[in-house]
């Protein structure tokens, strides 16, 4: 399992921050059916209740409570790239929708909404979504130094939290923009 290095992390800054701005693309989608497994699918739905249809974050919360600010994660596909080294480790990163998007604070702040392919709607969040213990573990401790820095939560590379306002069909490759 290779990992990044602080150099090769700062150097692939440059590159992340070229992200679009506004208009971007669903590069991945990501469900978690149960602790630990991933499924990668092409199609998928955005519900007003259960968020990513098959995915476990309405069940996983202690006590079933699960907070609806954190219904959907999304991360930068080149953050994820730049950390994941590997294309087929993506999804271990945890987050279900890989957009290749800016998600800095100043371009996507809390309550921005964003179209995702011709129906869905999703609202970004004020929750933090930083980097954990899992995260560390499988991308090393400089990538999550990398992420928490302060150039990287500028940049939002760990990922935003959201939450569906307008349900709908979503697919791989669809577009991700302010409306």
């Amino acid at each position: 399992m290779s990992q990044r290095n602080p150099e090769e992390l700062a150097a692939g800054l440059d590159e992340v921050a070229r992200s679009p701005v506004g208009v971007g693309t669903l590069e991945l989608i990501v469900r978690r059916p149960a602790v630990e497994q991933r499924e990668v699918v092409d199609t998928a739905e955005l519900d007003l209740e259960l968020g990513l249809v098959g995915d476990n974050w309405s069940t996983r919360s202690p006590g079933g409570s699960a907070d609806p600010e954190r219904q959907l994660t999304l991360i930068n596909a080149r953050a994820v790239a730049l950390v994941a080294v590997d294309p087929d480790r993506w999804p271990l990163a945890g987050d279900q929708l890989y957009v290749d998007l800016h998600l800095g604070g100043a371009e996507l702040p809390a309550g921005t909404r964003l179209a995702v392919g011709d129906t869905a709607v999703i609202e970004v969040s004020a929750a933090p979504h930083t980097g954990c213990a899992k995260f560390s573990a499988r991308f090393g401790v400089d990538a999550l130094r990398f992420v928490n820095s302060p150039d990287g939560r500028a940049l939002n590379l760990r990922g935003i939290n959201a939450r569906v306002v307008t349900p709908g069909t979503i697919r791989r490759g669809d577009k991700v923009q302010v409306p």
